[in-house]
């Protein structure tokens, strides 16, 4: 639970100063013109699921996942990001977010960092 707030004064803190990031694809990094931390904010509804492999993922997580997961580079910068890891997302459980949506698609296999997608 406490994790779960942290998460959220982050989130509230980011869309205070970047306001909501919206992923376009294009640019010159992983996520476009949006950083990695900034892309971050969308995680907002996996805040659970992202620190707690038995916790169920919503359907507004897996869609905002999948948004990011069409660019797998894009979505390990942002589960690798600053702001995933200040509000208390551990990368080895939401790089399972993907399978646990039942995604058909998912980039199995891809590196991130030291994970690899399941």
């Amino acid at each position: 639970m406490e994790g779960s707030l942290k998460f959220t004064f982050v989130v509230f803190g980011l869309l205070v100063i970047f306001g909501i990031a919206v992923i376009d694809g294009a640019g010159g990094g992983p996520c476009g013109k949006v950083s990695p931390d900034e892309a971050a904010i969308s995680l907002a509804p996996c805040a659970m699921a992202a620190q707690d492999e038995k916790a169920a993922v919503s359907d507004s997580c897996c869609a905002q996942v999948k948004k990011l997961g069409q660019n797998p580079s894009c979505l390990c910068a942002v589960l690798l990001s600053d702001t995933a890891k200040s509000s208390g997302i551990k990368p080895e459980v939401a790089i399972t977010i993907p399978k646990r949506c039942n995604f058909v698609n998912r980039p199995v296999g891809y590196k991130c960092g030291p994970y690899t997608l399941p």
